[in-house]
């Protein structure tokens, strides 16, 4: 397979989701944030709360509508760019995906408009509600989209069909409810609120900077503190989580995000560390320039023992090691060649089909079944092709890890000082505050960065690598629409962000109380 043709089809993949991902997590925390501010307004009566409510309704409108399109153009890439994928797994990708699209041009559309355009034509309570359901919408459309990724992490409830070669599903409701399922939608669904927290403190800050509309920046200020130092707490809980899911069903993602390379008991966590550039797979060179550790922390995230074996890298080329389930660990190397067995044996099965030889199929699927869990590996060129990018997922996961202990200590700073009154005199906390929405947008990425580059070269882990998956098309046909969604994207994110920069600009309605003292 063309290695080009696999690189800008993942770069094509790669921009959309990146794009995409900078719209979605705003519209699931702001949905909270303004949800709360109408039911406030519902509850008291207090056209201040009407009027925060408001303005964040229309800028979480203005976000929404760019994440449809590109979310749209995502999707569609699988049967365009990756249709070997889509063939060979379909059945099962397609269901969340299908029940996502349910959620997302039924019930976020209907009571999106109910929401966005109903001020005036329905009750305060059926608008609330309309607010909530629009919310709830939007949250439940990323559950099943998450389903579907966790899935590709941890693929699970299917059988293979060597007759139609296309893996089907077995078990539905242990695909949807999987451990790496749900914890996945919660740590994604609870970035969205930390990120919508830190970008509606950042925006009111703006105000106390201008000393303009303060009542509205502290009632907002206040209740986006809260969701983000809940969400924020959570997200350590959750991240917590992750990674002993990662240790226990891809390890090789956990290796690479710690750049180790030779595992072992009692391993520690790299809390800051410099990675050595030239170091590969199965060398002598040392993996770190400079790193400070914390003893035994990476045994006990990874398998909940202070002295419980991680495996490095080279481990797991090598095998070797025992697996928790008291077996031996295969070398990657024989895992490619029962791979290829695999590949061998389904296609004398497909031919046995075509001959109606029945003895020769039944020897056949003997030989795959036995030897379909490393599948995937047939299509593995050398052991080492099987490492991610270390570098990459190594940063990545620490930037993100510490943007998270940021936002946790900067939401428990703004909650104190607002609570004592002082935060209106704060302005270099303000600033601060301002500059901030950027870097949680950069921890989002960074997660989805050690997320999906962490699993490469595999499109579902184990099962399906890349450059098995892609379609057979074109590499400049890819090429051209990769630069033509690049313009596209760029263009759509420069309009959004001037209108919402506009929208900022302007403010709330102009008649709002402008006294912090009188904020409730």
């Amino acid at each position: 397979m063309n290695e080009l043709l696999v690189d800008w089809s993942r770069a094509q993949f790669a921009l959309t989701a990146m794009y995409h991902w900078l719209f979605v997590p705003l519209t699931l925390g702001l949905a909270v944030i303004m949800g709360i501010m109408e039911t406030m307004y519902v509850r008291t009566g207090k056209e201040e709360w009407k009027r925060a409510a408001k303005f964040w309704i229309k800028i979480f409108g203005i976000n929404f509508a760019i994440g449809v399109a590109t979310g749209l153009i995502l999707e569609f890439q699988f049967g365009t760019n990756w249709s070997n994928y889509s063939w060979f797994v379909g059945d099962i990708f397609g269901a969340p995906l299908a029940i996502e699209g349910i959620f997302a041009f039924f019930m976020e559309a209907t009571f999106f408009a109910v929401m966005f355009f109903g001020w005036d034509k329905v009750s305060k309570k059926a608008h609330v509600w309309a607010t909530w359901l629009t919310g709830i919408g939007a949250t439940m459309s990323a559950w099943w989209i998450l389903v579907a990724n966790a899935w590709m992490q941890n693929p699970i409830g299917t059988d293979f069909n060597a007759a139609t070669v296309r893996h089907e599903m077995t078990n539905f409701w242990a695909i949807a409810g999987s451990p790496v399922a749900v914890n996945k939608f919660f740590h994604a669904v609870l970035s969205g609120w930390t990120l919508a927290a830190v970008f509606v403190i950042g925006i009111s800050c703006y105000y106390l900077i201008k000393k303009r509309n303060l009542d509205f920046a502290m009632r907002s200020i206040r209740v986006a503190a809260i969701i983000g130092l809940f969400s924020s707490l959570m997200l350590a809980f959750t991240g917590d989580k992750s990674a002993y899911l990662v240790g226990k069903y891809q390890p090789m993602k956990l290796a690479a995000a710690e750049g180790l390379y030779d595992g072992g008991h009692g391993i520690g966590l790299v809390g800051f560390g410099i990675l050595n550039p030239e170091k590969k797979p199965n060398d002598n060179q040392e993996s770190m320039r400079f790193e400070i550790q914390f003893p035994n922390m990476l045994s006990l995230l990874a398998t909940r023992s202070m002295d419980g074996y991680v495996p490095g890298i080279n481990n797991i080329i090598n095998g070797g090691y025992t697996l928790p389930d008291g077996s031996v660990a295969l070398s990657t190397h024989e895992k490619i060649e029962k791979g290829k067995v695999a590949i061998e044996a389904l296609h004398c099965y497909r031919l046995a089909m075509e001959e109606q030889n029945q003895e020769k199929l039944d020897s056949s699927e003997m030989v795959l079944k036995a030897n379909m869990p490393y599948f995937g590996y047939g299509y593995i060129e050398k052991p080492e092709d099987i490492v991610p990018n270390v570098t990459m997922n190594f940063y990545a996961f620490r930037i993100m890890v510490i943007l998270g202990g940021y936002f946790i200590l900067l939401f428990l700073i703004i909650i104190f000082l607002s609570w004592r009154k002082k935060l209106e005199k704060q302005r270099w906390l303000q600033w601060i505050a301002l500059l901030s929405i950027p870097l949680a947008y950069i921890a989002g990425q960074a997660g989805w960065i050690v997320s999906e580059v962490g699993r490469q070269p595999w499109t579902i882990q184990d099962m399906l690598p890349v450059n098995a998956a892609i379609s057979s098309v074109n590499q400049s046909s890819v090429l051209t629409t990769f630069i033509i969604f690049a313009v596209l994207f760029t263009v759509l994110l420069i309009a959004e962000v001037g209108i919402m920069i506009r929208e900022i600009v302007k403010g709330p309605e102009e008649n709002m109380n402008t006294n912090p003292e009188k904020t409730n």
